[in-house]
């Protein structure tokens, strides 16, 4: 049956080697000397060779000769000795003796003269030729030499020997899980297709592998389709590897859709299936899924690892299912597994997260806990929960029975410090030194935060000092309060200071507190510090946003810089920052400045479009920009799209009509005029000067118009006329 992939395009490249066995395999009845030609560019041992031949001379059987071949190290003189039993009368080579030279070089690596002796042995016909290629092919799979593999099949197929799909799919097996090139794999299963050899469920399983890894998720999807025109039905290696796939690309509904096509298709899934995809929908918190896939495993009675059950136990208490995930514990204690550490710990904080402190101490107690994780992570719960009766007989229960470690001091230190208790704090400091624990970064980020909380700014930064010198690093709370209690003091050159060194070691700041950094530089008029700062925060995952990059902006305005105003919106392009309606008011009055008007209208009919709308002291702003260049009717669009959100305030529409009717467009100035009336605005003195004249010369045309159609004599225009009338 023929069996033929997608009709997607693959590429069509062929192997060079492939195209030289073609070539080899064209030579009509070659002489043997002639087929293998000296490649090797290391002159034989001629000692070795010479007491060979004599050995041989009058015992030359394939037997004999094989053991000579064997016993040979000296790969030249080895081919040599093959070469002249080739040239001896009444002798003739076996697949055996082939078999031996042919693995031979091809262990060495040596694979051009290798793919000589292939192409013979195929040409020869000897009984036995099709098992040899087939011993050949497995014996360099299994000593991983793949690329010797693919030769010998080639030759294989060439000479007309047809290899059994066991074979395709050992070469197959062993190219995919060696990661090698999608082209060597499509290369064998067009082999294989050549050959009239059927796939099994076993070949298209390593054709999805070998599509997912390389991304050709689409393609391998349509191959899972087809199958059953193939002749084979998904096993559970099927939906494992295309659910591994899905999920590993970011397809995880789709990974749920081929869940259901697997329940319904009544496939019995192994073990194997139940430890790779339980684990994989957890970690994506598809927790249902993972839940029924983890009760089928259990009705086929496979037994789940530690693994899966602390996968489980995880996804269970993240998501606050706490009778699930006791029942689950209760589980694990009948079955004789050990509750780890880290599940224990997810236990504690779940009871504590959902307020139920009480329950957290009765459940330690009951399991008869004594490591110190859980009891850490109660302790924080109690003090994050308010229950300071909890914690502190929990602090006695660990002290008496002895089992503190460091992480208790700092859980404590913290907890006082929060409560602006420094000096408590530092009491015990020097008890952590006595009980022999050692203070570190987390009891010095908890000091930081307590006087940041009393406004110490200076000593905090006296403690991050010594932090530096033992090249340790803040959390992340206290890195912020730091940076923003500095710049709040005018300790800017420390904050940024501070920064650097936390950036350097990989630290991101909070956004927020980042700005009020990079503002306090601008500030004080050192903008190109301000823009090294910035590449500093993108190195060190320290978001800027767009108001970072406007106040850098602002600031170079302020000093007159408005062409350097550029190259910070290219820092912003770059790092992917979105630009915000304040950025974009920045960049027009900079342009407005340089006289680059149509970079001008181009900008804010972006801004516009993007929904972005400023607040209306920079909205006026802007389009007073535009206007006093005359180029209003170049945002006509962007005009009507504010008028229609109802964007604008009275001083908008203002000089809106006054830029529109000094540019000749009287029609469009009525029409906002009429439309500013209509809201019960009045215009200001300027625009009531600038149509007073119009009217007065329009009152003869309008008064005919008005009398000889009464219906007409309300609209905004005439009773502004008449309004204007008696001024």
């Amino acid at each position: 049956m023929a069996v033929k992939l997608a009709p997607l395009t693959f590429s069509k490249k062929i192997p060079i080697w492939v195209i030289s066995s073609a070539y080899i395999s064209s030579i009509p009845s070659a002489n043997p000397a002639e087929i293998f030609p000296e490649t090797n560019r290391n002159p034989p041992n001629t000692f070795e060779f010479e007491q060979s031949i004599r050995f041989l001379r009058n015992k030359l059987v394939p037997d004999n000769l094989i053991r000579v071949l064997d016993n040979t190290d000296d790969l030249s003189s080895a081919v040599k000795i093959f070469k002249w039993a080739s040239l001896q009368n009444r002798f003739c080579h076996t697949p055996d003796t082939y078999n031996r030279i042919i693995l031979k070089l091809g262990l060495a690596g040596n694979i051009q003269e290798m793919e000589g002796f292939c192409q013979n042995m195929a040409r020869d016909r000897i009984p036995g030729t099709k098992e040899a290629f087939c011993a050949l092919i497995d014996t360099f799979v299994k000593h991983s030499r793949l690329s010797e593999a693919l030769l010998v099949l080639v030759s294989m197929n060439l000479g007309g020997y047809n290899a059994s799909i066991e074979i395709f799919n050992s070469l197959l097996g062993a190219l995919v899980r060696a990661k090698r090139e999608f082209q060597d794999v499509l290369f064998v299963y067009k082999e294989m297709v050549k050959a009239r050899v059927s796939p099994t469920i076993e070949t298209l399983n390593y054709l999805l592998d070998a599509l997912f890894a390389v991304d050709r998720v689409e393609t391998a999807l349509d191959q899972f389709k087809r199958m059953n025109k193939k002749g084979c039905s998904p096993n559970s290696r099927t939906f494992e590897i295309l659910v591994k796939g899905l999920v590993s690309k970011r397809q995880v509904d789709e990974a749920v859709v081929v869940l259901g096509e697997m329940f319904e298709s009544g496939c019995e899934p192994d073990l194997s299936f139940f430890s790779c995809a339980i684990p994989l929908f957890c970690r994506e918190n598809k927790l249902k899924e993972a839940i029924r896939l983890f009760r089928m495993m259990k009705g086929y009675n496979f037994v789940p690892d530690s693994m899966t059950y602390t996968v489980l136990m995880e996804c269970l208490c993240e998501n606050f299912w706490l009778d699930a995930a006791i029942s689950l514990v209760e589980e694990m204690i009948k079955t004789g597994l050990p509750l780890p550490n880290d599940v224990v710990v997810d236990v504690i904080d779940m009871f504590c997260n959902l307020g139920k402190v009480d329950e957290a101490v009765k459940f330690l107690e009951e399991k008869n806990i004594l490591e110190i994780s859980p009891y850490n992570a109660l302790l924080e719960g109690c003090y994050r929960a308010g229950k300071f009766s909890t914690a502190k007989d929990t602090m006695c229960k660990i002290l008496e029975r002895n089992i503190e470690d460091c992480s208790t001091w700092n859980i404590l230190i913290r907890w006082v410090c929060e409560q602006e208790g420094i000096r408590k704090a530092s009491e015990l400091l020097g008890r952590i030194v006595v009980s022999s624990f050692m203070p570190d970064s987390a009891t010095y980020s908890a000091l930081v935060l307590g006087n940041c909380k009393l406004s110490k700014y200076e000593d905090a930064l006296e403690l991050f000092y010594r932090m530096q010198d033992e090249c340790w690093v803040l959390d992340s709370v206290s890195y912020s309060k730091l940076v923003e209690g500095l710049c709040h003091t005018g300790l800017i050159t420390e904050a940024a200071e501070v920064f650097r060194y936390m950036s350097g070691n990989g630290c991101p700041l909070r956004s927020l507190s980042f700005n009020m950094l990079i503002k306090g530089i601008c500030d004080v008029g050192k903008l190109s510090k301000a823009i090294r700062l910035c590449w500093l925060a993108y190195t060190s995952g320290t978001s800027c946003t767009s108001s970072t990059y406007a106040m850098i902006m602002h600031g170079l305005l302020k000093v007159g810089k408005s062409k350097d105003v550029l190259v910070v919106l290219s820092l912003m392009l770059v790092e992917g920052c979105n630009i915000d309606s304040e950025a974009y008011c920045i960049l027009i009055e900079s342009m407005s400045l340089q006289n680059r008007i149509e970079d001008c209208v181009l900008l804010f009919n972006m801004m516009v479009k993007e929904g972005l709308v400023p607040a209306s002291e920079r909205l006026f702003e802007a389009l007073s920009w535009i206007a006093n260049h005359g180029q209003l009717c170049a945002i006509s669009c962007s005009i009507d799209k504010l008028i229609s959100r109802e964007e604008m305030d009275p001083s908008t529409y203002n000089i809106l009509i006054n830029g529109l009717w000094k540019e000749g467009n009287k029609n469009e100035a009525r029409r906002l005029l009429d439309l500013m009336l209509e809201k019960g605005w009045v215009p200001d003195a300027k625009t009531h000067g600038l149509l007073i004249g119009s009217v007065a010369r329009e009152e003869v045309e309008s008064e005919t118009l008005v009398y000889g159609n009464p219906t007409e004599q309300d609209t905004v225009s005439n009773i502004l006329v008449e309004g204007l009338e008696n001024v």
